[in-house]
């Protein structure tokens, strides 16, 4: 995997011969990888490398002004370049989308940012633009010499057009499963285990306190079901979203994970949270053993659920 920083400032002359899907590709979902099969197709017949381009910060950021951290995104950067290379990505360019940048006409565009990265090929969706106020578009990339263009159309299913927003608010809702099939791999979390209260070592749950970030969509609260993996191992695990009213409120919400059959020390290592579905809401119990008997019952579920 080739990752390159093509910005308006200082500008990089690619001598790879590439097709490239162009798009933000928050979530790598359904749409995008379909995107993405036609580049593969594509590079193939041109014989070239296959490439992503993307943006870097969400162009909301820049154009809008809002502020980063009040974005919220279905995959981090990091999770975007590894799906795009397990779907048969060779490199990928990030636009250092700056207010410069935001300013390029169609034409700039092309002279400024396209011709930065050896493109013979581009594939985009039905519905993109670029350039200055949105004014480039499918068919004013058909217009450039020399890089052969292919659109690929709405991708649905019976509800509709298969989309991060879609996606987002399924996942708000604490749908899962269905959130998962559109974008057809798991969702997750990578995060830094960090220093809790040790509340839960002293009901017998031990949790791994994970930091997150403030980048990712925010899930239902609730317990979950999810896989932990550490490494190369995966682990089950009862995983609670919310701000633990019964023993340990926190005004912010918290990411904590009891990995089943697991005692080792693992402070300040990074771990990714595989979610699998939601059990059950948040709740505020009367009283401690109240609220050991229901994470009692929580383990048993996840470990019915994750046979």
């Amino acid at each position: 995997m080739r990752i390159v920083n093509i910005s308006v400032d200082k500008k990089i002359f690619s001598r790879i011969p590439s097709v490239a899907c162009i798009g933000y590709f928050d979530g790598v979902h359904l749409g995008h990888q379909a995107l993405i099969r036609k580049t593969v197709e594509l590079a193939e017949r041109l014989q070239c490398q296959t490439s992503l381009i993307t943006f870097d910060p969400d162009p909301w950021v820049t154009i809008k002004g809002i502020p980063t951290e009040g974005l919220q995104h279905i995959t981090t950067m990091p999770q975007r370049v590894a799906l795009a290379a397990a779907y048969g990505i060779q490199n990928i360019y990030i636009l250092k989308f700056t207010k410069a940048m935001s300013r390029l006409t169609p034409e700039e565009f092309r002279t400024e940012v396209f011709e930065q990265m050896n493109l013979k090929g581009i594939v985009c969706g039905f519905d993109f633009h670029y350039g200055y106020k949105g004014e480039g578009n499918c068919e004013t990339l058909k217009k450039i010499e020399g890089i052969e263009v292919e659109v690929v159309d709405e991708v649905s299913d019976s509800v509709g057009k298969i989309s991060s927003t879609r996606i987002t608010q399924l996942l708000k809702e604490g749908k899962i499963e269905d959130a998962e099939r559109l974008l057809g791999h798991p969702f997750v979390i990578d995060g830094k285990v960090i220093r809790g209260r040790h509340k839960g070592t002293s009901m017998g749950f031990p949790t791994a306190n994970i930091y997150s970030g403030t980048e990712y969509v925010t899930l239902k609260t609730g317990v979950y079901a999810c896989y932990v993996r550490r490494g190369a191992k995966e682990y089950r695990a009862m995983v609670n979203l919310g701000h633990n009213p019964t023993m340990n409120y926190t005004s912010a919400l918290s990411l904590e994970a009891h990995i089943l059959d697991f005692n080792e020390d693992i402070y300040g290592e990074r771990i990714s949270v595989r979610f699998v579905t939601w059990i059950r809401p948040e709740k505020d119990f009367k009283n401690k053993d109240n609220l050991i008997m229901q994470l009692e019952q929580d383990v048993r579920t996840v470990r019915n659920l994750l046979k």
